[in-house]
């Protein structure tokens, strides 16, 4: 462990173990309340998909999916590289931790970056709704449903994300302060496994938005 590094007082636990597992229970359960906010946005999704199948195949036409697999692949790499840097912060390897914090955090930068160019790509082709919806085509009322869901759940997705690129600068921050080493590094771990949620609910947002019958 870095000789700078302080373990912070909490009288209410054992031992390290102990409180661990409080926080990654606590975690855990933070995570179940989040399925449960998706699940009703995909339960939502399912039910208008079956009642709107050929327009949501027409919508899915008018994202790009080059972008999206792009986004898909960079997400992923940043799941790594997370993963990297727990695994960094638990071996006491600081200098290590931090160049992972901050390729995990330009890696989710990246990824906002990439779909604020595919929303203005959307915005100029008239596909927003409220904004600019203009569509003309086949299924024209479903069309408009699933980029309602598209908008919704991939700009929820987003803000999720955006506040994983904020925690984890606070990491990088801490990281460099010397506040982690093997003794101590819970908050680390923790931020990983909230990384991890927002990556797999994007791995089911891609195809479900950019792969509707292209396969």
């Amino acid at each position: 462990m870095a000789p700078d590094a302080v373990v912070p007082d909490a009288p209410q636990f054992e031992d390290g173990e102990q409180r661990r597992s409080a926080a990654t229970l606590g975690m855990w359960v933070f995570l179940a309340t989040e399925v449960l906010f998706f699940g009703v946005l995909f339960g939502g999704y399912a039910v208008i998909r079956l009642l709107n199948y050929d327009a949501f195949v027409v919508g899915s036409h008018h994202t790009d999916v080059v972008l999206g697999t792009v986004n898909t692949a960079v997400l992923l790499t940043s799941s790594l590289t997370m993963a990297l840097a727990v695994r960094g912060a638990g071996l006491g390897q600081r200098r290590d931790t931090t160049r992972w914090l901050v390729l995990t955090l330009l890696l989710g930068l990246a990824f906002l970056g990439i779909k604020g160019v595919e929303y203005y790509q959307e915005y100029q082709d008239a596909l927003v709704p409220v904004l600019a919806f203009r569509y003309q085509g086949p299924h024209a009322q479903g069309v408009l449903l699933f980029f309602y869901l598209y908008f919704v759940m991939t700009g929820l997705h987003a803000l999720h994300l955006i506040i994983g690129v904020a925690v984890v600068g606070a990491m990088v921050v801490r990281n460099r302060r010397g506040h982690f080493g093997p003794e101590y590094y819970i908050p680390v771990e923790l931020t990983g496994l909230y990384w991890h949620f927002v990556d797999v609910v994007w791995i089911f947002l891609y195809p479900l938005f950019y792969l509707v019958a292209r396969v």
